[in-house]
This record gives C-alpha cells, sequence and structure tokens, in this order.
C-alpha cells in the first residue's frame, strides 16, 4: 500500500484537514509496480500496439505507468502522466518486451504537482487524441476544462471501463513522504485497483489524471485528481 497522506481541503473561508490512503496502484517508476512485481521482462509473447492512447500504459525498465491523455506542441506529440509513477525513469516503450521504444521523460513535476511530461520520439507509432475505454471503444478529446464543485467526472480505463462520480472539492493538498502536492481535486467517481494515472473526463473533456483515492467500486470511494490545466499551460500544449 502507499503511504497514508494528509489531505487538506482549502477554500477562502475553510480549512479542513482529513486522513487519506491512497490506493497502491501505480508507485514511482525506479520502484516496483503494484504487489511489488518488477515489470514484464523480456515475453516473446508481447506485442507492439499500433497506437498508444490515453488510458494505455507505457513501460520502462524499472515501472510501468498508464497514460493520461495525448497532446501535442509545435507538431510534436506528448503524453501527460502522474509524476510520482514516473519518478526517475528516463525511457518509455509501448510494449512489456521493451523493444519498441517510444518516447523519453521531458519534465516531472513532483511534489508540488504531481504530473510528468513524456515525449514520444517513435514516428512508426501513432499518439491519437483518444482516451480507451475498452472493448475497442475510444473517447475523442475535444478539450480539457478546470474542474467545478458538483460537475460530472468520469474515471476511463481500458479494462475495468468508466467509473462515474462528482467533482467534491477542489484546491485540495495531500502530503506524501516526499512533500505535499497542491490544487488537486476530490471526486466520488470510485478507484480500483490500478486506477493511478488514468484519465478522467467529464463528457469529452479532459479534467485531470487519478493520483490515488481510498475504497474501492464495489462499497464506493474517492478519488484524488491532478488537473490537466496547469500541465499544459505550464509546457504551452494542446490536446488534439
Amino acid at each position: 500500500m502507499r503511504p497514508r497522506p494528509t489531505a487538506l481541503l482549502r477554500s477562502p473561508a475553510v480549512l479542513a484537514a482529513a486522513a487519506l490512503a491512497v490506493l497502491a496502484v501505480a508507485p514511482p517508476a525506479g520502484a516496483a509496480p503494484h504487489g511489488g512485481v518488477p515489470d514484464a521482462g523480456p515475453s516473446r509473447t508481447a506485442a507492439a500496439p499500433a497506437a498508444v492512447r490515453g488510458g494505455n500504459v507505457l513501460h520502462s525498465p524499472s515501472g510501468r505507468c498508464t497514460v493520461g491523455f495525448n497532446a501535442t506542441k509545435a507538431g510534436t506529440y506528448y503524453a501527460l502522466v502522474e509524476g510520482r509513477c514516473v519518478g526517475r525513469a528516463k525511457d518509455w516503450y509501448a510494449d512489456a518486451v521493451r523493444t519498441v521504444h517510444v518516447g523519453v521523460t521531458e519534465a516531472v513535476r513532483f511534489p508540488g504537482e504531481d504530473y510528468a511530461v513524456i515525449r514520444y520520439t517513435n514516428p512508426a507509432v501513432t499518439y491519437p487524441g483518444e482516451v480507451d475505454l475498452g472493448g475497442g471503444r475510444y473517447l475523442d478529446i475535444t478539450g480539457a476544462a478546470r474542474p467545478t464543485v458538483g460537475q460530472s467526472v468520469c474515471v476511463a480505463g481500458s479494462v475495468a471501463g468508466q467509473h462515474c462520480g462528482r467533482v467534491d472539492a477542489v484546491n485540495v493538498s495531500v502530503t506524501y513522504p516526499e512533500g505535499t502536492v497542491s490544487g488537486l481535486v476530490r471526486t466520488s467517481a470510485c478507484a480500483d485497483t490500478g486506477s493511478a494515472g488514468r484519465p478522467a473526463v467529464s463528457g469529452s473533456l479532459a479534467l485531470g489524471v487519478v493520483i490515488g483515492g481510498s475504497g474501492n467500486c464495489t462499497s464506493g470511494g474517492t478519488t484524488y485528481l491532478q488537473p490537466v490545466t496547469p500541465a499544459l499551460q505550464a509546457f504551452g500544449l494542446t490536446l488534439h
């Protein structure tokens, strides 16, 4: 399990503290992934995908991370990924065998914020502006929005499909052993094991990337999102 950081809800009139049990769903690259099992070594049965979408997994020699959203800048394609997951990993592959190199880490913002930018480098693989919903279904992302309280939100994943809820709070802070992450969003969309890094959307708009949560999709729970707009603005990226 991940450590139990402290969540602080901040508003002009309110400063409250609560415990947050973060799901052990996407440990930092450079540490063992979920379950303590290193990322898959050579497996001759693995096949490289023709495309990498939001909700798909990228692999490094030390771990694996889920792509939140694909973005562009000046004709170059990038992935927005959970920063704590990326850690110090540099090279990324589209397949678990790690034979199809697709990108390199451009920047990591953690703690303080919790996102990373991976620059795609392989023109033989495509990077659609879509989120993989599983079963051959894809959601075209038309833009990004700042989450607002009461807004509908769905956490999308290529394995578990979508789990939906509402935005409960914005400007939430979470404290890890490495430091505090601020400006997060708390939602009632449940998160199950493997949810960290998944894209969170409202309709066709990108809202954020899941960084963790508590509970599960049987009894209900809470997820915390890193909003995508700060990352897009900081690096001049555009969702496509």
